[in-house]
């Protein structure tokens, strides 16, 4: 038997409403030369079964006696792995047709990519909907949002074999539910991560998931992925920073005060300083770069202004120079003052 071009690996747990559904979609993929490992992470309901009468003989099961958590699943996933390339895919998710025959392109192409994305679109109720990631990216771009937040949905990544069988572990089991984000950044170290802008994957969002039960350990895991990882450009700040960067940039909350809002801008400005003069982005980068840069700060500031922790005097007096008003206007942030001012007497009255 020779070894599959592609291999995604598939952790599951009491998934037999939705992994049927998402062994079809890689079944309808245009390039067939493929195989699926099913990690069963101990189910109580009929996900083995399932699984064990599937059938296409591509896709494997791998059964675990007791239940150990997504990490463990996929690094055992990821050890069975014969293809060329691993694809990531969560057991309720949906790759579209040309997923994998357009990312095994790409990466034929791009020897010094490592870790290859797409855009994907969320699926909720069986409505389709657009996500929140940048419509147009670059490796620069994608390698510096890696620096404040996710960039990426772990269903849509793929990896070089090669280069996932050197990560010992492959995922962190200790940064688990933001084991992704970390890997992010540790295989950094051997390529370049970038996406294709085209949306491949349909993103499940249900009440069920992961994401929505656990937020906080979530956050916990990601704001120590981040600490590593800026250790080295912000020494003992990073902790600091890192807390700020998953609360309010990537969680989206409030900055309590106008301190709090310029610690955060500087950390930011820092940042972003360090990854330009460390990569050297081309012209088209850089540009995308200040824009998405200036986005955040915009959205980060608006919220302030809203809930009224801050007023518009303290945004502009914190905002880093390079990002002027975040882009979102003058007449945006007087018009979010207004609103977080109307919130501040009603909690006084």
């Amino acid at each position: 038997m020779t070894d599959p071009i592609v291999s995604f690996v598939i952790p599951s747990y009491n998934g037999e409403g939705f992994i049927g559904e998402t062994l079809r979609s890689i079944e309808a993929q245009t390039l067939r030369d493929w195989e699926a490992i099913v990690v069963d992470d101990g189910s109580s309901d009929g996900t083995r079964a399932l699984i064990r009468d599937w059938p296409d003989p591509r896709v494997r099961l791998i059964e675990r006696d007791q239940n150990g958590g997504p990490v463990l699943a996929r690094n055992m996933g990821v050890a069975a792995a014969r293809g060329r390339y691993i694809a990531g895919l969560d057991q309720d998710d949906l790759c579209l047709p040309d997923r994998i025959a357009r990312q095994v392109a790409y990466l034929d192409r791009h020897r010094d990519v490592a870790l290859l994305g797409t855009q994907a679109e969320q699926l909720r109720d069986g409505r389709v909907s657009a996500m929140h990631y940048p419509t147009h990216t670059t490796p620069d771009l994608i390698g510096w949002l890696s620096w404040i937040e996710n960039p990426l949905v772990w269903s849509t990544v793929m990896i070089r074999a090669d280069v996932a069988h050197r990560l010992d572990p492959f995922s962190r089991p200790d940064l688990v539910y933001a084991e992704d984000f970390d890997l992010y950044h540790r295989i950094a170290a051997f390529g370049r991560l970038a996406r294709l802008d085209e949306p491949l994957v349909l993103y499940r969002q249900h009440a069920d998931g992961v994401s929505k039960r656990f937020v906080d350990t979530m956050r916990a895991s990601a704001t120590r992925a981040l600490t590593e990882a800026h250790a080295d450009v912000l020494g003992e700040d990073a902790g600091r920073l890192a807390t700020l960067l998953v609360v309010h940039n990537m969680g989206g909350a409030a900055v309590p005060d106008r301190a709090t809002l310029q610690t955060l801008g500087n950390g930011i400005a820092r940042l972003q300083a360090a990854y330009l003069a460390r990569h050297d982005p081309d012209r088209e980068s850089r540009k995308l770069i200040r824009w998405e840069t200036a986005r955040r700060w915009a959205g980060i500031g608006r919220a302030a202004l809203r809930s009224g922790s801050v007023g518009v005097g303290d945004v502009l007096a914190a905002r880093p120079p390079h990002l002027g008003l975040g882009y979102a206007g003058l007449e945006t942030l007087l018009w979010c003052g207004a609103i977080g001012a109307a919130r501040r007497v009603r909690r006084r009255a």
